[in-house]
């Protein structure tokens, strides 16, 4: 018989944060050094209520439309935007997560940075790093990133959180701890400079096939969906 989304999800939590217990001792850290964050892109509402009566805190939406449609059956739990964001839809996730993590412009932190101030809020937000450079993907260079950091974070409405960054695909997933590296390097170097509007304490990397090899590198947050929720239709 073929298990249920919500078996599917009991087996592989516990899995989880074993991997992620046993990739900070290696590290020398404790696994509380590490936030598990549930990224349900296209898990259904009644799933991830069940993730987060089993302990889950953290989830990420990568769609606006796909996280206002389940804003409301929600229980409550801490809520991230963890996709793309276009400048017009900025006025609808502004004020409705807790965290943005991919600021991936500094046209984008403009829009924020307006709509934050028109709520009379501050929206706190990751910088997103291109750290493979990759055509195909958002984000600064890294050769730019504290410059670019330092101009995003002096908009009013703006706290600067940390860093987020997707390595390149690659087909043995221990290659990436040479992005893995150099991000959390560039986040040592960037949280030492003290940055007005700035509380940084989160480096958001590693996600379901190369988690632990980020958390070896210094992650703090972790974003999993097929590791804790199984393959799913990504078409929806």
């Amino acid at each position: 018989m073929e298990k249920s989304s919500v078996e599917i999800f009991d087996e592989n939590y516990s899995r989880v944060l074993e991997k992620i217990a046993s990739a900070a001792a290696r590290a020398g850290r404790k696994s509380e050094d590490v936030t598990l964050l549930a990224a349900t892109k296209t898990v259904p509402v009644e799933v991830i209520n069940h993730a987060i009566r089993s302990g889950i805190k953290y989830i990420g939406e990568n769609r606006v439309q796909e996280f206002l449609s389940k804003e409301q059956e929600l229980l409550p739990v801490h809520r991230h935007f963890i996709g793309h964001l276009q400048t017009n839809k900025v006025k609808d996730i502004v004020g409705r997560v807790e965290l943005i993590h991919s600021v991936d412009s500094y046209h984008l932190a403009k829009e924020i940075s307006k709509q934050a101030v028109k709520r009379g809020t501050v929206c706190d937000i990751l910088v997103e790093i291109n750290v493979g450079q990759e055509e195909s993907k958002f984000g600064f260079s890294p050769e730019n990133a504290a410059e670019s950091i330092a101009e995003a974070a002096s908009l009013e409405g703006i706290c600067l959180r940390g860093l987020m960054a997707i390595p390149p695909v690659c087909d043995d997933f221990s290659k990436n701890i040479k992005f893995f590296e150099q991000l959390y390097k560039l986040f040592i170097d960037i949280k030492a400079q003290k940055i007005d509007n700035s509380n940084i304490n989160i480096l958001s990397m590693g996600m379901s096939d190369d988690f632990e090899c980020a958390v070896e590198c210094g992650a703090t947050m972790v974003r999993l969906g097929t590791a804790l929720f199984g393959r799913r239709n990504y078409n929806i």
